[in-house]
């Protein structure tokens, strides 16, 4: 059961940020989004600062920081709501959470496999590319279907499985 949830809890987690990935949304101006909007309606520093109860200063700190990339969060949403905004925020995978996983147990498959290949190497016993082909892509389903935290574990730490029977 745990396993249906955490694989509908990824599927729509997925399809919400896929819309973000998919939307066509404006890089942030060089001087910040606060500072861009404040100018844009006409905006005093003096007001903002006196919206949110601090110094002008310190709604030049503010700005640059935003721009620096050093602000937090918490004080840019209250910046955005004395400007009459809301702050949306996202981390937007540059490709599907499910693609991540299976790359993942790809890479994993392939670093364990090329151990094991190197081996039977060594022992005049190697086999074809394909063979090893299908045995990675085994070994990758037998890692997706185990603990997803174990894909992120250090190779040094992961366990060897038994190679998937052909």
């Amino acid at each position: 059961m745990k396993s249906n949830f955490s694989e509908l809890q990824l599927r729509q987690l997925d399809i919400s940020l896929n819309r973000w990935r998919s939307a066509d949304l404006p890089p942030r101006p060089p001087s910040g989004w606060v500072k861009a909007i404040r100018e844009s309606l006409g905006m005093a520093a003096a007001h903002l600062a006196a919206r949110l109860g601090v110094t002008t200063s310190t709604v030049t700190r503010l700005e640059t920081s935003e721009a620096d990339d050093t602000i937090s969060l918490g004080t840019l949403r209250r910046a955005a709501e004395a400007l009459g905004c809301e702050l949306r925020y996202a981390l937007i995978p540059k490709q599907s959470l499910a693609d991540t996983l299976e790359n993942r147990a790809m890479s994993l498959a392939r670093q364990q496999m090329a151990a094991v290949s190197h081996s039977m190497a060594l022992e005049a016993q190697s086999t074809s590319r394909e063979t090893v082909e299908l045995q990675t892509r085994a070994l990758a389903e037998e890692l997706l279907k185990g603990s997803r935290r174990a894909l992120w574990r250090e190779s040094s730490e992961i366990r060897e499985p038994e190679l998937p029977a052909q």
